[in-house]
């Protein structure tokens, strides 16, 4: 599959890029690491999150439910998000209840809860999480747009790159890399393209907040990427993402690749 996808050869044995360490981790260690599979919960994440003393960014959470059936719409605010608490992509995102056709919700649902997403891409950590269905407030900004997703690359508990994506609302999101002191990395992209000569990006006051949170929460592996949103002049904890794209990401270009995956010490592990 890596040579199908990324066109050349995988090498284990002496991994270099991103995605090369990714799979070396996804089947050497992070299947048997027991804080990985907790904190690739995307429920069970939020204890770990509490005894690192980061609850103060935690979403607010509406509910957790072990059947489709246990969903009470009627309890529920007219905005909010359901998503699967392992895995990838399988998430719902209600803007309207009273437009919403709860009968397909449901049917989608229940097809999650029967995914074995997993198999497909090897990431076995995800083969020992109790499958829940989870529901968080809906994030959104005052002018009702979605929020820029901060993406941070950490390595042994220290944030090097900071992936912003913006407008992930709007069908055809950018994304642009920062170190950690948000300087844009014009060199690193995403599909071969750099952002604009014009480009100018005024980060967050919430910058150095997050990644002190994310140097907390990434302390403990060698490799994970913290994401976070930053609404309403606060600082609220998206996931951790111990496999981004599965170690079959396609989007970076081989040099982004590279830079991404050499600050990972897999001697430490």
């Amino acid at each position: 599959m890596y040579w199908r996808r990324l066109g050349r050869r995988l090498d284990l044995d002496h991994p270099q890029t991103l995605n090369e360490k990714v799979l070396w981790l996804k089947f050497n260690t992070y299947y048997k690491n027991p804080l990985v599979i907790q904190c690739a919960d995307k429920y069970a994440v939020r204890d770990y999150v509490k005894a690192c003393g980061c609850e103060e960014i935690l979403n607010e959470l509406y509910g957790v439910y072990h059947r489709v059936k246990d969903i009470d719409f009627n309890a529920l605010p007219n905005k909010f998000v359901l998503k699967l608490n392992s895995g990838c992509g399988m998430n719902l995102i209600c803007t309207d209840k009273h437009s919403l056709s709860i009968p397909r919700i449901k049917r989608q649902l229940r097809q999650w809860m029967c995914n074995v997403q997993y198999l497909r891409y090897s990431e076995m950590h995800y083969a020992a999480i109790p499958k829940k269905i989870i529901c968080e407030k809906f994030l959104e900004t005052p002018n009702n747009a979605a929020p820029d997703d901060y993406k941070i690359y950490c390595y042994n508990g220290t944030p090097h790159y900071v992936m912003v994506c913006i407008g992930r609302d709007k069908g055809r999101p950018k994304f642009y890399y920062f170190d950690t002191a948000g300087q844009l990395h014009r060199e690193m992209t995403v599909e071969g393209l750099a952002a604009p000569a014009d480009f100018h990006y005024e980060l967050p006051a919430g910058w150095n907040e997050m990644l002190r949170y994310a140097a907390i929460l990434s302390k403990p592996f060698p490799f994970v990427r913290a994401d976070f949103y930053y609404v309403d002049g606060k600082v609220i904890f998206g996931e951790l993402t111990f496999t981004p794209a599965a170690g079959l990401d396609t989007e970076h270009l081989p040099a982004t690749d590279r830079l991404l995956g050499e600050l990972i010490d897999l001697k430490q592990d």
